[in-house]
């Protein structure tokens, strides 16, 4: 019983004992920093994932209706042409020419003798318009002249008009389209597109906006370890400004 107290006696001493393990200590002013960098790139990598899911479908329409712009001259559209007549009612013709009646006197009020005025289409004309070519003149400017009124339609991706003749109430509607190819380029340029595609480039300016700006802001946080991250940028500004300085006048 002793041999075996004593063997486990020499057995304890002999296992070497365990060093306790030292963290390493870090410094309160480099843990605050990291706080803050860690801070910074989950709020910029958030808003940056967010603007870009916003922008993608609408940066690759306008990348490939860059590229289309850009080579409009070798891509051809053929216009397709659509003309259709009617006779605009009594009624409707009756209110035509009280309007034009009213815009003279209004002119000639005002000093103004000019042949061709400008004013809203009035109301019975444009539901009248509604119904037969199922074109929506309603708010739009015609042009009135001593003998007719022409309503023009703009639209993207080809152009439309409507001209009613005073005396006979004979009118003709004439619509062009180009194909998707030229409309998607007037989508891009907005071109006769309206106020809620007005509102939305509008928006997808400031997601572009808010996209490349947390984009930059990413490169800086992780610029330390990419040695090609500023080289890459300053190229990116370098070559267009040499570009418009050497080969556009």
């Amino acid at each position: 019983m002793t041999e075996s107290r004593q063997e486990t006696r020499l057995e304890s001493r002999s296992e070497p004992r365990s060093e306790p393990r030292l963290e390493p200590r870090i410094e309160p002013h480099m843990a605050a920093a990291q706080q803050r960098r860690a801070f910074w790139l989950k709020h910029l990598h958030q808003w940056h994932w967010i603007s870009s899911a916003l922008c993608l479908i609408g940066m690759l329409l306008f990348a490939v209706t860059g590229f289309t712009l850009n080579h409009a001259g070798q891509i051809e559209a053929e216009p397709t042409v659509v003309s259709r007549n009617a006779e605009a009612p009594g009624q409707v013709l009756a209110a035509l020419k009280a309007r034009k009646a009213d815009l003279a006197r209004d002119n000639g009020e005002n000093g103004d003798s000019a042949g061709q005025d400008k004013g809203p289409v009035p109301i019975e004309l444009a539901d009248w318009l509604q119904r037969e070519f199922d074109v929506d003149a309603h708010g739009r400017e015609a042009e009135w002249s001593a003998d007719e009124i022409y309503v023009p339609l703009p639209r993207p991706g080809g152009d439309a008009w409507v001209s009613v003749a005073l005396d006979s109430g004979e009118t003709q509607y004439e619509l062009t389209t180009r194909g998707w190819i030229s409309y998607l380029n007037d989508l891009h340029k907005g071109r006769n597109t309206g106020g809620a595609w007005s509102l939305f480039l509008d928006v997808f300016a400031f997601a572009c906006l808010v996209f490349c700006v947390t984009g930059l802001f990413l490169l800086k946080l992780h610029a330390g370890g990419r040695v090609a991250t500023w080289p890459l940028v300053g190229l990116g500004l370098v070559a267009p400004l040499l570009l418009a300085i050497l080969f556009i006048h």
